[in-house]
């Protein structure tokens, strides 16, 4: 067993858990504006634009979702261990959540990307 401060860890899963909540709710408004958008007289470049940005905010609002429940499962593991083992966590858990910092940190790159592809869309029409 090592001896980590649960409690930051448990602060660190609600934050991530928090701006996942922000990019779906950013990206089902985009997803919104993007409808309103494809009405309008579009070229067929336009087109596959917005076929390829509807795909990718239905892809990604479904990886935010899977993230966001990974992380929840871990966070009440956590606090089941900070409760029966006087704070201290196991190296299964500490292992687990480097590697959902790890996979937070890349799904928000590529959000952070499609929040620039569809801001360029978007003046580009």
């Amino acid at each position: 067993m090592v001896q980590v401060d649960i409690s930051q860890l448990s602060r660190e899963c609600n934050s991530w858990r928090e701006q996942l909540r922000n990019f779906r709710e950013e990206f089902t408004q985009d997803e919104t504006r993007l409808r309103q958008v494809a009405s309008q007289q579009l070229s067929k470049e336009q087109l596959q634009e917005v076929e390829h940005l509807h795909n990718q905010f239905h892809i990604q609002l479904i990886n935010i979702h899977d993230l966001k429940q990974s992380i929840k499962a871990h966070d009440r593991k956590m606090n089941f261990e900070l409760a029966a083992f006087n704070g201290t966590a196991n190296e299964d858990s500490l292992s687990l959540h480097e590697s959902l910092q790890e996979e937070y940190q890349s799904l928000e790159q590529t959000l952070t990307g499609l929040r620039n592809e569809f801001k360029e869309f978007l003046k580009n029409t």
